[in-house]
């Protein structure tokens, strides 16, 4: 897969891939940015990939999706600023069966971005000359 990134302008950085263009900015003195950071974007992918997952467990079983929502806590490290922990809090409404709520969490930790994150790949960042018309 190649995703393509460029720069439109300001703080502006955006990835395309066949059929999306994913836009991100950064707040700069001029007031906040016109899209998510790079960084909550990235963030967010954890929720959205794990929602994926409670989303097709729900909808494989014909159990109504209506009121469950998943909020995302991150937790940083005082020292490095780095996020340090994750929670994923699976939000059903009284109604949902209690016995699907393990199975619900199992769902939720299938999620791709979570598997990649606890085994990360080889990151290899290079240049290349371009011809410029």
């Amino acid at each position: 897969m190649e995703i393509r990134i460029d720069f439109p302008g300001g703080q502006r950085v955006d990835a395309h891939f066949p059929g999306f263009t994913v836009k991100t900015d950064q707040p700069s003195s001029n007031g906040p940015g016109t899209a998510p950071t790079p960084f909550n974007l990235f963030l967010s992918s954890l929720g959205t990939c794990a929602g994926i997952y409670v989303l097709g467990f729900c909808q494989q079983r014909g159990l109504p999706t209506e009121g469950i929502s998943i909020v995302q806590r991150m937790e940083r490290d005082p020292i490095t600023r780095m996020i340090s922990k994750i929670d994923l809090e699976i939000q059903v409404p009284s109604s949902f069966p209690e016995k699907y709520l393990p199975s619900l969490i199992r769902s939720a930790e299938l999620c791709a971005v979570k598997k990649h994150m606890e085994n990360p790949p080889e990151f290899d960042v290079t240049t290349r000359e371009i011809a410029t018309e």
